[in-house]
């Protein structure tokens, strides 16, 4: 039988990634400068995580103008939500779903 470990998303294992993920989660979609604050994290930070998650179909980003500026949305995707699911109850059977 396999160790629950193994069902653990390597692109989920940075917990600005993880965050990010369960944000979105949570929204339909986000702007850059809002999950900038709801996630705690410099710009860079931010920026790695959604290029990554970008590349591997986890979020897609739009570049959208609102009140003159320009903006960056991003939104998870079906796959991005089913991996962030997966990984969730990888870590539920790890932990025997201890809640702290």
């Amino acid at each position: 039988m396999n160790h629950p470990r193994h069902q653990l998303d390597e692109a989920l294992l940075t917990p600005v990634r993880l965050s990010l993920m369960a944000a979105l989660d949570e929204a339909a979609e986000a702007d850059f400068a809002t999950l900038r604050e709801l996630l705690d994290v410099a710009d860079s930070p931010l920026s790695k995580a959604i290029s990554h998650l970008q590349a591997i179909g986890y979020v897609r980003v739009e570049k959208r103008t609102l009140g003159g500026r320009a903006r960056t949305w991003v939104a998870a995707t079906g796959d991005g939500r089913r991996a962030l699911a997966a990984h969730v109850a990888a870590l539920q059977a790890i932990t025997g779903g201890a809640s702290g």
